[in-house]
């Protein structure tokens, strides 16, 4: 393994880590800055649109630069908001420092996927680009639970700064292990815009919204399923959380290695497995063991489309694949927005703490249909043998001996 792959696992550790820890904190952080805990709350959604409006416009304007380079801009940019946030002393402050931190995790895991997929052979992109996701799952199985326990003891704010320490651990270790990469082409906005003429590209970001957005809007009001639903104590509810990203790192892992044999038929398991395993959780949430074991599957399966996902739109991409995968990353996040927006209105209806399960669920049924649709789209091209050479790539079954 290539050890810059390792430290791109760290950035992303560091990146998931800002990102999520903040669930078990808000009441904490509410209560600091005098704020309530709905307001409170928008400094996730806040974080989410961040999250959107830099996986475009960052990407956009730092394509023509060396990829590296802005790797390390960008950690720096990590550091700062995390700091900031760290350091704010009112409400105002803190979402601005989360908003800053924000702008670079879509860039990062855009360029970062591009970068990891040019430090392997061909047939181990998808595994690479899993490897650097690893960070992400390891900040929801080792992160969460630590950070939150750590912001309960000494301060919301001691969690800020330990992930900004975190960013400057990942930046040494980009500055040192990545290479310069001068062997990847560089790209140029014209040519990257014009990947988005590919339908295949449009429906793969389409998919990766309502298949991501199914899960995530599942996750988001989880603490409310364990403890009023299935009956589980709150103080369950951080160890429930570790096994569901234990599912996480494990999902990420059987679907990078899988991806690289085939990405389509991969995707179509996972999300299909997704669907049912979210009916299910539904189904038995009142029933604490099976609780236990649909929210291990749900993390596992969920995560498990990220390496196919990111490979698939970065093949039919091909040739301009670095605007395409931070756009990808950004379709990740508006799904986290849309599945939690989605879950809190089945709640506000008075439909019960399990329908955002059931609401995850029909997401994931859409995601799956707009996946065969495009699964069988790309066949009849391959059929046809009309495919460009960066789209034949991806509707290539990958068989590696």
């Amino acid at each position: 393994m290539p050890l810059g792959l390792l430290a791109l696992a760290i950035g992303a550790f560091g990146i998931g880590l800002t990102e999520f820890v903040i669930m078990g904190l808000l009441p904490d952080v509410a209560a600091d800055l005098g704020v309530t805990e709905a307001a409170a709350g928008w400094l996730i959604s806040g974080y989410a649109l961040g999250v959107v409006v830099g996986a475009l416009a960052l990407t956009a304007a730092t394509v023509r630069l060396p990829r590296k380079a802005v790797l390390l801009g960008l950690l720096v940019l990590f550091i700062l908001g995390n700091a900031l946030t760290a350091l704010a002393p009112d409400y105002a402050i803190a979402m601005l420092g989360r908003i800053i931190a924000a702008l670079c995790h879509g860039a990062f895991f855009g360029i970062g996927s591009v970068v990891a997929a040019g430090l392997v052979a061909p047939e181990r992109k998808a595994a690479a680009i899993a490897i650097m996701f690893t960070g992400l799952t390891a900040a929801n199985v080792l992160g969460v639970p630590f950070g939150t326990f750590l912001g309960q003891q000494f301060g919301w704010r001691a969690t800020f700064w330990v992930i900004a320490a975190i960013g400057v651990l990942a930046l040494a270790g980009l500055a040192l292990l990545v290479p310069p990469l001068g062997h990847l082409p560089q790209p140029r906005l014209r040519t990257e815009l014009s990947a988005f003429r590919s339908g295949q590209v449009w429906l793969s970001l389409l998919v990766t919204m309502l298949a991501f957005g199914g899960m995530f809007g599942a996750f988001t009001y989880i603490a409310y399923t364990l403890t009023e639903v299935s009956g589980f104590a709150t103080g369950a509810v951080p160890w429930l959380l570790v096994l569901f990203g234990a599912g996480l790192f494990l999902g990420n892992w059987v679907g990078g290695r899988a991806a690289d044999r085939s990405i389509d038929g991969t995707l179509l398991v996972f999300v299909a497995a997704l669907v049912v395993v979210l009916v299910g959780f539904a189904l038995i949430a009142s029933n604490g063991p099976a609780t236990v074991v649909a929210l291990f599957l749900m993390g596992g399966l969920g995560f498990g489309t990220v390496p196919g996902l990111q490979s698939r739109i970065m093949g039919y991409a091909a040739s301009a694949p670095t605007l395409a995968s931070g756009a990808n990353i950004a379709a990740f996040n508006a799904g986290n927005a849309l599945g939690a927006w989605a879950g809190g209105l089945g709640i506000t209806a008075g439909l019960g703490y399990t329908s955002p399960i059931w609401i995850g669920a029909g997401l994931s049924a859409l995601a799956l249909l707009v996946l065969v649709v495009a699964a069988l789209a790309a066949r009849r091209r391959r059929g046809a043998s009309a495919a460009p050479v960066g789209e034949a790539a991806v509707l290539h079954e990958h068989r590696v001996a």
